[in-house]
């Protein structure tokens, strides 16, 4: 069973920009929505104590800042403890779009233009091939292991993940939507997008 968590909104996220590999922080919007992701995991934990049905639950993070920062807040409020960084689930490199907006991107290289789901495709970025090699490994070591394990990661990382599990296409796969105030539970060959409870009229705006 895996949750898995894409990180809240971070400052390249509000700017519209790229970012791979380059680090961002949470924005306090992202770290409301991180918050909301917590409390949500810390009622499904409840709800399987009260069930008699709980088993171990593991947190894990790709090694990037804006995804430990996100696992810190979930862990915290959720009671999952420090996580555990796995290389595997880490951001597609983008190579030379990160840091640019689309729009910068489709002016430099046309032939992107319209394309959704650019991870794989962008000059000296990660390939596709590379991308589904450490994903794959990272969900083989997790399909149905009887442990609930909460993965905070990454946009494209995460798509490429239910992707494989789905079975889907690569293009397919490129479609999938990267929510950041709910997240997927994998489980019996099924993604779930389980919804967090609105944010306080108070929570910062983006």
């Amino acid at each position: 069973m895996i949750y898995l968590i894409r990180h809240g909104q971070t400052v390249l996220n509000l700017e519209g920009r790229y970012q791979g590999r380059i680090d961002s922080a949470l924005t306090p919007l992202g770290v409301a929505q991180a918050e909301a992701v917590g409390r949500r995991l810390a009622e499904l934990r409840a709800a399987e104590l009260d069930a008699a049905d709980g088993g171990e639950w593991r947190l894990e993070a790709s090694p990037l800042g804006r995804t430990r920062e996100m696992a810190g807040i979930v862990g915290e409020v959720a009671g999952l403890g420090v996580a555990r960084i796995d290389e595997r689930l880490i951001e597609a490199g983008y190579g030379e779009f990160e840091g640019l907006t689309r729009p910068e991107v489709d002016a430099r290289w046309p032939e992107f233009a319209g394309l959704t789901g650019t991870f794989g495709r962008a000059p000296g970025g990660e390939t596709m091939e590379a991308i589904y090699e450490r994903t794959r490994s990272w969900l083989a070591d997790h399909r149905e292991n009887g442990v609930r394990t909460v993965a905070v990661s990454h946009a494209s990382t995460g798509r490429v993940i239910r992707g494989l599990y789905l079975g889907l296409s690569l293009e397919e796969t490129r479609l999938l939507e990267t929510p950041q105030n709910a997240f997927h539970l994998l489980h019996d060959g099924e993604v779930t997008r389980i919804e967090t409870r609105p944010l306080p009229s108070s929570a910062p705006a983006a």
